[in-house]
């Protein structure tokens, strides 16, 4: 028969990589109390990663031997269990895109929820509270493009945005357009610029 810590690892076995586990998900397994023992004994055998109070990802095995999941594939996986949206920065969208030539050395992601860290291995993720309107077209093309000029900042808007309008395909070029009534002033200008609109709305942050 089986240990519990045996039927947990059988468990996260099946789990995707940066999958997000927490003791809810395994009470069928036995009492809390014997399923956070059950846990605790994976992550000290360098079975499972205790990225924050209550969540776990399991570890990757490689014929290199085991390693951390990528931190892209935990915070996606959070977002689902929170419920919340998490993106990735304009900083790193922008290098993505070829904006930009630095390369962000930290793993940071901004969200809809509260601001916290996870400890992924030995890699330390920041997820930080933005603002409503820096989120509200999701982890869209249009929504990223937001999050780049944000980034960016004013001085770089204009030449920003014309690079932009060719990366996008029309429909996110269009939502963004779109969106641009509640987008800073400054951001919401060059859009309108670069579509040949002449209208101007009041910035409305939230």
């Amino acid at each position: 028969m089986k240990t519990l810590p045996e039927n947990i690892l059988d468990v996260i076995q099946q789990l995707p990589e940066g999958e997000i586990l927490t003791p809810g998900r395994l009470l069928h397994q036995g009492t809390r109390h014997a399923v956070q023992r059950g846990l605790s004994r994976l992550v000290e055998g360098g079975k499972l990663f205790r990225v924050a109070r209550g969540l776990y990802v399991a570890a990757v095995e490689t014929r290199f031997g085991l390693r951390a999941p990528a931190p892209e594939k935990v915070a996606r996986s959070l977002a689902n269990v929170q419920r919340e949206l998490i993106v990735a920065t304009g900083a790193s969208v922008a290098n993505k895109w070829g904006l930009t030539t630095q390369v962000p050395i930290r793993y940071v992601f901004l969200t809809t929820g509260r601001s916290r860290k996870l400890q992924v291995g030995k890699t330390t993720v920041s997820i930080r509270h933005a603002p409503r309107w820096l989120m509200a077209l999701g982890a869209t093309g249009a929504g990223d493009a937001i999050r780049v000029l944000d980034w960016l900042g004013e001085a770089s808007v204009g030449d920003a945005v014309s690079k932009l309008h060719k990366l996008l395909p029309e429909n996110e070029w269009g939502a963004l357009v779109s969106a641009h009534r509640s987008l800073p002033i400054w951001m919401a200008n060059a859009i309108c610029a670069q579509s040949n609109c002449t209208c101007t709305h009041p910035v409305k942050l939230g």
